[in-house]
This record gives structure tokens, C-alpha cells and sequence, in this order.
């Protein structure tokens, strides 16, 4: 018989599939003159959004929320995390830290400008308890989780089975 489970392998490659079209159609559309360049200034400049990975997850052990994001070549002083509720919002931006002169680019492939992005942080995360470390270009955001939000096991007893009695 067949697994009906799905595979986390699957959704990942559909997300990687999305990331992959949206940065191949920011290539290819993004350096056009369109009528609302200068609302966007990355479509104009040729250069394409930064967005940084993140990864998070709940320790059950530990009884910990986790969450890194890969922020290479951003300052910590340029990031900014707010919590509203159960939403964390982490912004901030990657600076170019050079000045553009009669510079010939053999690749041009780094990523500058701000980001923002938004996590809906799990239930029972002690939001008032959040705590942040950045580190070798990654930012470690972590909280207590109160023990009543993560799933227990619950035994189920069974009855003694019946003898039957041939007749």
C-alpha cells in the first residue's frame, strides 16, 4: 500500500520552483522602463530585491522557538525587529559600502536594498520574551514556548479482550 503522507521534499521544491520563476522574471522584466519605475527603484536599476532566508522552528525538548536569518553582508545596527501581537517583523537593509566609479563589472550578482519580512510567530510563544543575537552574518531570534501550546501524547487505554466461547 502506498504512503498517502506527503513529502516535505515536494513542497520544498515548489517553493524553491516559485523563488526560482520570481528571480528569473525580475531578470527579465526588471531593467524595462516602466511607468512606475520610480516607485520601485529596483525594477530601474536593474537590481533585484533582497530577500533573506529563514529558518525557524519549535524545540519541543527545550521548549524553545527558534528563528535565523541569513543576513550576510548586513549590519546589526541596520536591522530592526518588531512584534505586534503574534506577527514578527524583521526589516533592515544591505548597504553598498563602495563607491560606483569607472568600475567594469565581470559579475554583478549580490543583492543590495532594504527587505522586510513578516513571520506569524506559532502559538504559545512568549512574544514579550523574544530575544535576538546576530552572529557571522545570522540573526538567532528566540522565545520560551509555554508548555500548554505544545501537543502532548495522550494515551488511549483499551479494554481487556473477551474470550468468546465456542457454542
Amino acid at each position: 500500500m502506498t504512503s498517502l503522507m506527503l513529502r516535505d521534499p515536494f513542497f520544498s521544491d515548489l517553493f524553491d520552483f516559485r523563488r526560482d520563476f520570481d528571480e528569473f522574471f525580475n531578470r527579465v522584466f526588471g531593467t524595462l522602463n516602466w511607468p512606475w519605475a520610480n516607485e520601485r527603484p529596483a525594477l530601474s536599476t536593474g537590481t533585484f530585491a533582497f530577500t533573506p532566508a529563514i529558518e525557524s522552528y519549535v524545540d519541543r525538548e527545550a521548549r524553545r522557538f527558534h528563528c535565523r536569518v541569513m543576513l550576510p553582508g548586513v549590519e546589526p545596527n541596520d536591522v530592526n525587529l518588531q512584534v505586534q501581537g503574534n506577527t514578527l517583523t524583521i526589516s533592515g537593509e544591505r548597504k553598498l559600502h563602495r563607491e560606483e566609479k569607472d568600475v567594469d563589472y565581470l559579475h554583478r550578482e549580490t543583492v543590495y536594498g532594504s527587505f522586510t519580512r513578516t513571520l506569524t510567530l506559532p502559538e504559545g510563544v512568549e512574544a514579550d520574551k523574544l530575544t535576538a543575537e546576530y552572529r557571522n552574518g545570522v540573526l538567532e531570534i528566540s522565545a520560551p514556548v509555554s508548555s500548554a501550546a505544545l501537543p502532548r501524547r495522550i494515551e488511549i487505554k483499551g479494554t481487556a479482550k473477551v474470550k468468546e466461547i465456542a457454542a
